[in-house]
């Protein structure tokens, strides 16, 4: 260890009596052998599969929405004609998935947003997600059938960091400033158990969250009406670059089922 930070030139544990803990530069060092580990092993697989027309192994980083159903459908049709199919999926948000996919670590993104068109091409779901907002079934605001803007100035609000820079700005607009963050969150399910015990308000898509009258929570949606697109993304292919042979088989069935949709 000591000959690796005398190469590196940075000091990579802290060194105490019975223990050692990594330094920041230690932590950065493990995540990018982790990240090599996961991309050795990717490409042992992918050599291993060459050969069988019966499978491979799919990579996807996928955010949160219903439209996740469609992937699944295609998915559970692929395995059909693949049935030694693996496929491992990831969560996270745009930040998260797309650094994975630069790296080759994925082979697909399911994001909410269109990425650099100069890095990447994507395919568009054929739904889109409705924003609205979920809250206990007994609060004053479920009785209304639509929530506006003005609804929420001065409410504890749950929603994502991403969407709340992005997306509810369109919705707000000039009264944005007024609208109070009071927590963020990255999984919704998560937030509806906050949102349960009234200590906000979530931000979010329909059919995330289980709205029945059984939970305790409803929906109602946003007026004007939000939408958000989703999209399937992949990393444009640079020169000698290549998707593995059991991803190109699925990205073409995919493309001809969303054309038909």
């Amino acid at each position: 260890m000591k000959s690796l930070e005398d190469e590196l030139g940075k000091k990579l544990f802290t060194r105490r009596s019975f223990s050692i803990r990594l330094t920041e530069e230690g932590n950065l060092l493990r995540n990018r052998a982790e990240d090599l580990v996961s991309m050795a092993d990717r490409i042992e697989k992918e050599f291993l599969s060459l050969d069988d027309i019966t499978g491979g192994d799919l990579y996807f980083g996928l955010a949160e929405s219903y439209q996740i159903s469609f992937l699944a459908r295609e998915i559970h049709t692929f395995k059909k004609m693949y049935p030694d199919l693996r496929y491992h999926i990831t969560s996270g948000d745009t930040e998260q998935v797309a650094e994975k996919l630069d790296k080759g670590l994925l082979d697909f993104a399911v994001l909410a947003e269109i990425l650099d068109a100069a890095k990447y091409k994507s395919l568009v779901f054929p739904e889109s997600d409705i924003w609205g907002i979920v809250m206990p079934h007994d609060d004053p605001l479920a009785k209304k059938k639509a929530i506006q803007v003005d609804d929420l100035i001065g409410l504890p609000l749950f929603c994502s960091g991403q969407s709340w820079e992005k997306d509810i700005p369109h919705w707000a607009m000039d009264k944005m400033d007024q609208l109070h963050l009071e927590g963020s969150f990255r999984l919704s399910y998560n937030a509806s158990l906050f949102a349960k015990e009234h200590l906000g308000y979530l931000l979010t898509f329909d059919r995330l969250v289980d709205t029945s009258e059984a939970s305790g929570l409803t929906f109602r949606p946003l007026t004007p009406r939000l939408e958000t697109k989703l999209f399937l993304v992949w990393k444009k292919m640079e020169k000698k670059q290549t998707f593995s042979p059991i991803a190109e088989r699925f990205l073409r069935q995919i493309q001809a089922s969303f054309m038909e949709v």
